[in-house]
């Protein structure tokens, strides 16, 4: 998005990753918290209140660490979302894995959720946040089984198609549906 003239602001858990290929220079600015941590999350809403409403909002990070797999995937954005002004478009990130996740939010209290049960919750959550606000839209996305640090590197699903429909809703108002679709590769 950066490459088509968007003002971009992204967040990173550690500022000592920003040191690789990409500079800072092209994002408008940096946000920096550990979204496995409430206390980070909220200083995470306040470094973004200092860049004002943003137009779109991306949750994309994500964990499959036990320890943290509901405050990262699911708490993060719903807390984001609650503490920021309601921005255009909300994305949030899924997987198909949500197809396996279980309803019962016991999982939660016990600590005994598992990923697929966060992806599951926070593809609920997109689709709550997809009515409430006139004015916001919300996707969930299911970017495939790509080759990141989580993923690894034989997943066989194509990286570069991945994120493009993460920004593509972002970036466009002509989706249909509006509101409350969940893509895979551009397709609900």
């Amino acid at each position: 998005m950066a490459d088509e003239g968007h003002d971009m602001v992204v967040h990173v858990r550690n500022p000592g990753r920003l040191s690789g290929g990409v500079g800072i220079a092209r994002w408008k600015g940096v946000l920096v918290g550990d979204l496995a941590r409430e206390d980070e999350i909220r200083d995470v809403a306040r470094q973004a209140a200092e860049f004002g409403r943003f137009d779109s909002v991306i949750h994309n990070a994500g964990t499959m660490d036990v320890r943290d797999v509901v405050t990262v995937n699911v708490v993060a954005p719903y807390l984001l979302t609650a503490l920021m002004d309601k921005p255009e478009r909300i994305v949030c990130l899924s997987s198909s894995m949500h197809r396996t996740g279980s309803t019962d939010l016991g999982r939660w209290s016990s600590g005994t959720a598992s990923y697929d049960d966060s992806k599951l919750w926070v593809t609920a959550l997109a689709q709550a946040f997809a009515s409430p606000w006139d004015g916001t839209v919300s996707h969930a996305v299911d970017p495939g089984w790509v080759p990141t640090r989580m993923g690894g590197p034989g997943a066989p699903d194509d990286l570069i198609a991945g994120h493009r429909t993460q920004v593509w809703l972002a970036g466009h108002a002509d989706v249909v549906p509006g509101t409350g679709g969940y893509w895979y590769h551009r397709q609900t």
